[in-house]
């Protein structure tokens, strides 16, 4: 294998193609699947042989303080099996309770570590079954484990890569790839054919590359397969997570002391108690006699001195610990590790999914004030999740039915569902609004239903829906009022998307995209009232200085938002004027625009997270965010969250991967006790 393969994001599709042995219009044939499976076997992540069961309960019994216990009950219970006694059973209750206690305690470790190990395996379900490839010049669908290096692939929205892959060709205007599982990039990522001369590059600077499990959540793509199985990048997760090993913690080491210094003393006190006794051995039937019943009373002194309900107790609170640990979703291995979390000094968290929602969210829209000439009124939105639900501020005050105050807004809603392909659903089982599509085009759907309908029946039947039909209502409402004909994707080049719709026998194009980019083409604004509806007046130079400010004032600072505008254009003219084939004329086709309004969002970090951060200051934790997101969008988290003061420098505070990789030794040192 050449450079070509081991390196697939600096080298050409041809050069990778060649590497690999494979025409692009054939693909691989028989021969060639078949010598490439013996030499790098199924795609998929090798089951991890796990710790066999034997040798899980062996562990529970390495702790000192137990071998000491286990020891001295098995010396109790020979002694009562071989002393005659009167009352047999009540020699033998000492020891059987001493046993079952460690029992019950190696039960507990060992149910702990197979429920571990079964949420490790739960990685596995990333990976897709099926894939459509290219072999021997047929498109056919394989089950994705025999897929091999050099296997042509295509995929398309909604499906998962079956592989890590070099992009080939890209068959629709632009493809977007969800890896927030693998990077915890917390947008869909924009991916081309085109090689990447980063030196040393990361993950999310390979543009070329997708991931095995990560999702399509736009755009259509021919790939080639470079990695299979568990040389991917989930199963090199899979593989770090299960190679982890156990480190002995500070509860277990003082244990481990403290039976250390009891066996010792015990065996003293056990020997001086029999030796000062040796002048009795007579007294009791003999020599022979007499040094066997004061040896059963050394045994039983040490019986009693040992604590035998320390372990348990100790299992008992770890178990207590890890099922509460379990119930917020965080795999715990080993029993002891719980334990550790109280010596913690330094916890390294990720961004993405843990201190945010992972859920785009609108938080911030602006738009026209019913016609009132440069009266741009910003209203805040509530809710940091996929619920449709939430409420609108203006100026600290609630807004009621922002539909019908704001006729704008509602148009600005109508075109976030329109010009959008995602699609919002409700999982009855697990009673949670789950997304279907890009996250950025999710956040759009939610918030046009949460800004709801001015026609109040409708609005107020929406309020009364079920939560399974309250995800697509006002989606519904708006693709039954408008014909969708066409659809223009989104281009990196003229950063926008539209859609051509009908309504009435009259065609209307709408559009979303980058803030900047959208204003720059639109010569109107819309300014609707209720008696005109569809009123526009020309965009002054104000106007877009003011929209251009409230741009710059969203996308920075604390609040760090992504602005999108959203924009149309009336009475857009026939459908035949549209050549949708040549994506170049689609910006001039997007020009001479009203503009409608402008939004902003982010994966807002949750409410519960600001109280958790202050509890680890106040208990002398350090925090440390560790995130694959841009490093201006994670300082302006870090900030949201109390990390960061709002005006605090983070300068020597906040580095990217590619600043780390670039310093030496005691620099990394230096920068690790500054870090936040």
């Amino acid at each position: 294998m050449g450079a070509a393969v081991e390196s697939p994001w600096g080298a050409s599709v041809e050069d990778v193609l060649a590497g690999l042995g494979v025409d692009r219009d054939m693909g691989l044939d028989k021969e060639g699947v078949e010598r490439l499976q013996a030499r790098y076997g199924r795609n998929e992540i090798e089951q991890s042989r796990g710790t066999p069961l034997w040798r899980l309960i062996l562990e529970q019994f390495q702790d000192q303080l137990v071998m000491i216990l286990l020891a001295a009950a098995v010396v109790s219970l020979v002694l009562a099996l071989v002393e005659e006694s009167e009352d047999q059973l009540a020699a033998l209750f000492e020891p059987l309770v001493i046993l079952l206690i460690l029992m019950a305690n190696a039960t507990v470790g060992v149910l702990q570590e197979q429920n571990a190990e079964k949420a490790i395996e739960a990685l596995k379900e990333y990976a897709p079954e099926t894939a459509s490839v290219l072999r021997e010049g047929k498109t056919v669908v394989l089950k994705a484990v025999d897929l091999v290096p050099g296997d042509i692939v295509e995929i398309g929205v909604g499906m998962r890569v079956p592989a890590d892959a070099r992009v080939v060709e890209i068959l629709a205007t632009v493809l977007l790839v969800d890896q927030s599982i693998v990077t915890g990039e917390s947008r869909a990522v924009s991916k081309s054919p085109t090689p990447i001369g980063v030196p040393r590059p990361v993950i999310q600077d390979k543009s070329n590359m997708v991931f095995s499990g990560t999702t399509v959540v736009r755009g259509k793509a021919r790939i080639v397969i470079t990695a299979t199985g568990g040389n991917t990048e989930m199963g090199k997760i899979h593989a770090n997570i299960s190679e982890e090993q156990e480190a002995m913690t500070p509860l277990r080491r003082k244990l481990d002391e403290f039976g250390q210094f009891l066996s010792k003393v015990i065996l003293v006190i056990c020997i001086l108690v029999w030796l000062v006794n040796v002048g009795n051995f007579k007294i009791h039937g003999g020599w022979a006699s007499g040094a066997i019943y004061y040896f059963k009373i050394a045994v039983a002194l040490a019986v009693a001195a040992i604590p035998e309900g320390l372990p348990a107790v100790v299992t008992t609170c770890l178990a207590l610990g890890t099922k509460s640990m379990a119930k917020k979703n965080a795999i715990v291995r080993h029993l002891p590790s719980v334990e550790t979390l109280g010596c913690t000094t330094v916890i390294c968290s990720d961004k993405t999914g843990t201190l945010t929602t992972n859920v785009m969210s609108v938080q911030r829209c602006a738009v026209m004030d019913n016609g009132k000439k440069g009266a741009l009124v910003e209203l805040e939105v509530e809710g940091g999740d996929m619920t449709p639900v939430g409420e609108f501020h203006c100026e600290s005050k609630l807004v009621e039915r922002p539909a019908s105050q704001f006729p704008a807004l509602e148009m600005a809603a109508c075109i976030s569902t329109l010009c959008n392909d995602s699609h919002l659903i409700y999982n009855n089982e697990r009673r949670t609004y789950e997304k279907v599509g890009e996250g950025t085009e999710v956040a759009l759907t939610v918030f046009a239903e949460k800004v709801g309908l001015s026609d109040q029946k409708a609005d107020d039947l929406r309020r009364r829906s079920r939560p399974l039909d309250g995800a697509t209502f006002c989606r519904s409402y708006w693709v039954g009022q408008f014909n969708k004909r066409a659809t223009m994707e989104f281009s990196r080049d003229r950063k926008s998307m539209s859609v051509l719709v009908e309504k009435e026998g009259k065609n209307h194009l709408l559009v979303k995209g980058a803030a900047e980019v959208v204003l720059a083409r639109c010569a109107l604004i819309l300014t609707p009232t209720k008696d005109d509806p569809h009123k526009a007046i020309p965009l002054t130079n104000e106007t877009r200085a003011e929209i251009s400010g409230k741009i710059e004032q969203w996308s920075g600072g604390l609040l760090s938002l992504r602005c999108l505008a959203l924009a149309m254009r009336e009475a857009a003219g026939d459908i035949s004027h549209f050549d949708f084939v040549d994506s170049s004329k689609f910006a001039s086709y997007e020009s001479n625009l009203t503009f409608v309004g402008l939004v902003g969002m982010l994966d807002p970090p949750r409410p519960e997270v600001r109280k958790a951060l202050d509890d680890c200051k106040a208990a002398g934790i350090r925090v440390v965010v560790i995130t694959g997101d841009n490093i201006n969008t994670a300082t302006s988290i870090s900030r949201k969250i109390g990390l960061f003061g709002d005006d605090e420098d983070t300068q020597g505070l906040a580095f990217t991967g590619q600043e780390l990789d670039q310093m030496n030794l005691q620099q990394r040192r230096e920068c690790i006790r500054t870090a936040r």
